[in-house]
This record gives structure tokens, sequence and C-alpha cells, in this order.
């Protein structure tokens, strides 16, 4: 039963690839200066379920938390 809770709270690939315009919609790169593409932001949530981006919010450095769910992108945002 552990291992079962702990492979189920582990980040999984998504049953259908994320697409640009979803990635777009979360607002990240309009409201971020992210040094990563679009494309290997994908590549990574695809594949990972998830991705965490070293960004800049108003010249400020943040962690960027994007997880992939049923339901769409989620971000999450965290000061460093």
């Amino acid at each position: 039963m552990l291992i079962l809770l702990v492979c189920v709270s582990c980040s999984m690939a998504p049953e259908r690839p994320f697409t640009k315009d979803q990635l777009y919609k979360t607002g990240i790169y309009t409201y971020f200066t992210v040094n990563d593409s679009p494309e290997s932001v994908l590549a990574a949530i695809n594949k990972e379920g998830e991705v965490v981006l070293d960004a800049l919010y108003r010249n400020r450095p943040v962690w960027l938390k994007i997880l992939g769910k049923q339901e769409g992108l989620t971000v999450t945002i965290v000061e460093r």
C-alpha cells in the first residue's frame, strides 16, 4: 500500500500531450522572462508531467512550477 501511495504522488506523463496554445494561455511568457523555449517546456511537461523554470518577474528572480493536470496546466510561483 505504501509503494502505491508513493507512486501515485509522483508526477506522471499526461494521457494527452499539452499544446503550445495551452502553454501560452497560462501567461508565463507574457508576465515573466523565461529563458527556456516553449518547445522545451512542453517536452518536459509531456514527458514528466511537471517542470520547474527559472524566471524573472519585474527583475525579481522566481521559480515557476508548471504542473500538467487533467483540467489543464497549473502554474505556481515561488520567490527565490
